[in-house]
């Protein structure tokens, strides 16, 4: 009998070795689908902040989010085939528990009002009203973490 892990897999890397993955999901996700300018995607940031990668059973990343270095949590981005299979979730409780481990208290985000129902159901809560990012609506959300 064979064991298959399950599926995606996360890993959480440096830029180094997370950029060319991360790279093409963010450019499918926020360039190609949802129009962002690539002069506001990338930035000096990326160099100092965790990456969670998602991989498929062919290690083909499909999910990528970032932890600044203050405790922001950024640029989660799943492929559309993968959307609602847990890859989000698994993707944002991969950077919860790293901020954890780094000590980190509060950590904010700015999601897509779209999304704010699926950080919700994370524990994060609603912090300030809405505005636009990129041309996209958002709202800034946070959480408290307790202590391990």
């Amino acid at each position: 009998m064979t064991f298959m892990p399950d599926f995606p897999v996360i890993q959480v890397l440096d830029w180094g070795e997370a950029e060319a993955r991360a790279r093409s999901v963010r450019d499918a996700v926020f360039i190609v689908e949802q129009k962002v300018p690539v002069e506001l995607e990338w930035d000096e940031w990326d160099a100092r902040c965790a990456h969670a990668l998602a991989l498929d059973a062919r290690s083909n990343p499909v999910g990528t989010a970032r932890l600044l270095p203050d405790g922001h949590i950024g640029r989660m981005a799943v492929i559309a085939g993968w959307r609602g299979k847990g890859v989000g979730r698994a993707l944002a409780l991969a950077l919860l528990e790293k901020a954890r481990e780094r000590g980190m208290r509060r950590i904010v985000l700015h999601a897509q009002t779209h999304a704010s129902g699926f950080y919700r159901k994370l524990g994060f809560e609603i912090s300030g009203p809405e505005f636009e990012e990129a041309g996209i609506a958002h709202v800034a959300m946070s959480i408290t973490l307790g202590v391990p």
